[in-house]
């Protein structure tokens, strides 16, 4: 699957893939996706989304393949990669009382931002998202 080409794309694999012994949980990604837009990762059970996060977000070596991040090398420039992502869990909030917006916010604090800089960039984010999305993110 190719979303787009080009130095913009925000995430790269070509020929992506990781196993666990005989389980190929990643085999052949090719994948390019653009800068500032929203992406999603969909698939059933064991199709190989988790594993493809956890090596863009340099947790897991891929066994094979190339897998950048903001034309950065997992594997040989992690540093430079988690410099420049935050990831957070599908259920990963302070409380249940949370909005998918206040959750944004409180991971830019997080990450160093006022929270004036980081409701600014989540506003400018969301700003298409439906009001039932914003809330969900």
């Amino acid at each position: 699957m190719t979303t787009t080409s080009g130095p913009s794309a925000a995430i790269e694999a070509l020929g992506l893939g990781k196993a666990f012994g005989a389980v190929k949980a990643v085999d052949g990604l090719d994948l390019s996706v653009p800068s500032g837009g929203v992406f999603a990762l969909l698939g059933p059970n064991g199709a190989g989304k988790t594993t493809t996060i956890r090596i863009f977000a340099t947790l897991t070596r891929p066994d094979v393949g190339i897998a950048r991040v903001l034309g950065h090398d997992v594997t040989s420039e992690p540093p430079a990669v988690r410099a420049g992502i935050c990831l957070t869990g599908q259920f990963a909030t302070v409380g249940p009382s949370l909005t998918g917006t206040e959750n944004l916010v409180l991971q830019g604090r997080l990450l160093g931002l006022t929270t004036r800089t980081a409701a600014s960039r989540c506003g400018r984010r969301c700003a298409g998202w439906s009001p039932r999305a914003r809330l969900s993110c």
